[in-house]
């Protein structure tokens, strides 16, 4: 469903490729935790493959290094790139590691790791120039997903992200999705400043404005059903923001085993005729939901960016979030929607209603959220990664 590529489209991948021959970077590995074919894949395995296939386009010869993916063969070849996926959750750690250093891969002239959480430790390992492509500091979501259950592992893992990872990655080139993701990479990993480089995610050029807006308030939320996103938060916002709008619903996109939790809390509010569950739907029935919705919303507790947002802005839908990192640099405060207090619920569901009130504001802040969109291509984010890779392999060759 994506548009041709347009003149400045094609001089990027045009740049990418000189950028890499010019640097010796003609095979890249990339190590990543999920594949963008799992059934928890999310925004960072959007980020990977579409890094990867403009890559392949430009002329890189790219493979994508995964976990297994369930009902998915072990290697194929997608979109110009190849994609090995072998090894279970945890598994693909050592495994992806060990299939490394054996050259089980094929030869490589950089790597790309993906810290998702759990590091691949290459700086370690790897002795080629190389780039880490760190989303978010996983922080409080360690507790979150395991400390119920896990309090230990929860504990080890913010252990091994906060004190044990850094060390080894002090000398090595970090990029990141936003500046206050990398304010918190330097704050709380405590990596140097001077290594991190920001490059923001794209926006795929099929978001674009059109259609009509929903007859009565809709709200569209994007986005893993699991506890960092929140969506308990943004349900209650939404039951405070109906007591001045009761024709508001919302509709939210996504799957996840946070299901069964939520399903409990919209029968305790008795939201069932207000709160839809979408779960995964195409491209184009995507791009309707933010065309016709009055706002797209996030109540989620970290985020390296909120790519449904600026996915949104590109149709012209402004946007209500939470006021976190991240979010503090895919929305504009006040030029291209509102951020909230994340422990303000009531504040959220004000913020909210205010906005579906007041149809003048609603409408310039989607203005200005379609203009500034405008500014994030996809060929943009690849290009500003390959620059990184390329400065890291110049500099080892001097």
């Amino acid at each position: 469903m994506a548009n041709a590529p347009s003149d400045g489209s094609r001089g990027s991948i045009a740049k990418i490729g000189d950028l890499a021959a010019a640097a010796g970077v003609r095979r890249v590995h990339m190590l990543s935790w999920r594949d963008l074919a799992d059934v928890e894949a999310g925004g960072s395995e959007v980020h990977a493959s579409t890094v990867a296939r403009l890559w392949a386009e430009a002329g890189v010869e790219v493979t994508l290094r995964t976990s297994y993916a369930q009902g998915q063969a072990p290697v194929v070849t997608r979109d110009g790139y190849r994609v090995i996926r072998r090894a279970g959750r945890y598994l693909v750690f050592p495994r992806a590691v060990a299939s490394e250093l054996a050259g089980r891969h094929g030869p490589s002239d950089a790597l790309v790791e993906i810290w998702n959480g759990m590091p691949f430790f290459s700086p370690v390992w790897y002795r080629g120039p190389k780039v880490v492509l760190l989303h978010h500091v996983h922080a409080e979501m360690w507790k979150m997903v395991l400390g119920d259950e896990r309090p230990w592992a929860a504990t080890l893992g913010d252990l091994l992200e906060r004190r044990i990872a850094p060390l080894a990655y002090r000398r090595t080139r970090i990029v990141t999705l936003s500046q206050s993701s990398k304010d918190d990479i330097v704050e709380l990993l405590r990596l140097p400043a001077a290594n991190i480089d920001v490059v923001p995610p794209g926006i795929d050029p099929m978001f674009t404005p059109g259609g009509t807006r929903a007859e009565h308030p809709l709200l569209v939320a994007v986005g893993r059903l699991v506890p960092v996103k929140r969506y308990d938060r943004l349900i209650r916002a939404v039951a405070i923001a109906r007591h001045r709008h009761p024709n508001l619903t919302i509709t939210i996109v996504g799957e996840g085993y946070e299901r069964e939790n939520l399903d409990a809390l919209v029968r305790d509010l008795d939201g069932s005729e207000w709160v839809h569950f979408a779960g995964r739907v195409t491209d184009s029935t995507l791009v309707d939901l933010y065309r016709s919705a009055w706002l797209v919303v996030s109540g989620s507790e970290r985020e390296g960016w909120g790519m449904s947002l600026t996915e949104a802005a590109a149709c012209g839908t402004p946007a209500v979030a939470t006021r976190i990192v991240g979010h503090a640099d895919a929305v504009a405060h006040g030029e291209t929607g509102l951020l909230v207090d994340p422990a303000d619920e009531h504040a959220f569901g004000d913020a909210i209603a205010d906005l579906v009130a007041d149809h003048d504001r609603r409408r310039a802040l989607g203005a200005r959220a379609l203009q500034r969109a405008s500014q994030f291509t996809w060929e943009m984010t690849a290009l500003g990664i390959m620059r990184a890779l390329a400065a890291e392999a110049d500099r080892r060759r001097r």
